[in-house]
């Protein structure tokens, strides 16, 4: 079996990258260099969404389903730098070739992802490979919007279709999963800066472990898993999260409980 690899991040603004972009003096702090770029984002087009390239990756976590097991973590230390978690991420691609499933990931983590690399000098050729050392990788590969080696939940969902697109937390919680709890992307600069780094890493991998569950009922839509081989998944994944202590699977499964 094909191992699965089921992915998030979590970004801040690139405060280096902007000031040097914008020529602000070297003693302009870091949330004034923030405040400065969602300004002028806004006035730009009425968002302080940044572009892609002027965000900064502080985590990457992952659930790995492979032969009898599953698990759930975070890339790095608490303190590991941006390029340690970036290239770890690239090195299990590299030493799994896992088929990797996200929601929007096309349109946000791995453009990001991208960036950063090239602005890090990491190199990740399993990942780029599009037929030139593996054939196989011709007609399914990592880059192609519509294949299935890397699978953008949201957008086959939406049928590559902009206006359908759904938000995870609401599909989740209409699947009967628990979707966010108490954080959500927008929070992610202020919980940076008030030193929550933990709380960040733990609220992307409940992230990860809603867009896996929504990834298991996908699989059985598609009719690649049956009822049984479906509930075993989730009876899996269950058993797992209950062998973790961390606060926040305690509080996941008990709001998964509540919503069966």
């Amino acid at each position: 079996m094909t191992p699965t690899l089921v992915f998030d991040i979590e970004t801040i603004p690139d405060t280096d990258g902007i000031r040097k972009l914008l020529d602000l003096p070297a003693e302009t702090s870091a949330e004034d260099v923030a405040n400065i770029a969602f300004h002028k984002r806004r006035q730009q087009n009425g968002s302080e969404f940044l572009p892609h390239h002027q965000h900064r990756v502080v985590a990457i976590s992952c659930a790995l389903r492979e032969g009898d097991s599953f698990r759930v973590w975070t890339l790095g230390a608490l303190d590991a730098p941006e390029h340690e978690i970036i290239q770890r991420f690239f090195d299990g691609i590299e030493k799994y070739t896992p088929n990797i499933v996200s929601w929007n990931g096309s349109g946000f983590d791995l453009p990001v992802l991208h960036y950063r690399a090239m602005i890090h000098g990491i190199q990740a050729p399993r990942y780029w490979d599009m037929g030139d050392d593996d054939r196989d990788f011709k007609w399914n590969n990592y880059i192609s919007r519509y294949h299935m080696r890397h699978l953008d939940l949201m957008d086959v969902l939406a049928l590559y279709s902009g206006r359908a697109n759904a938000p995870l937390d609401q599909m989740a919680q209409l699947c009967g999963f628990p979707g966010k709890l108490g954080m959500d992307g927008s929070k992610v600069w202020d919980a940076y800066k008030n030193g929550e780094i933990g709380a960040i890493r733990d609220y992307c991998e409940t992230d990860v472990a809603n867009t896996y569950l929504v990834f298991l009922r996908f699989q059985l839509m598609r009719g690649l898993l049956n009822v049984e081989s479906y509930q075993a998944e989730v009876d899996l994944m269950k058993k797992t999260l209950e062998g973790y202590e961390a606060k926040h699977w305690q509080e996941f499964l008990a709001a998964w409980k509540i919503s069966d």
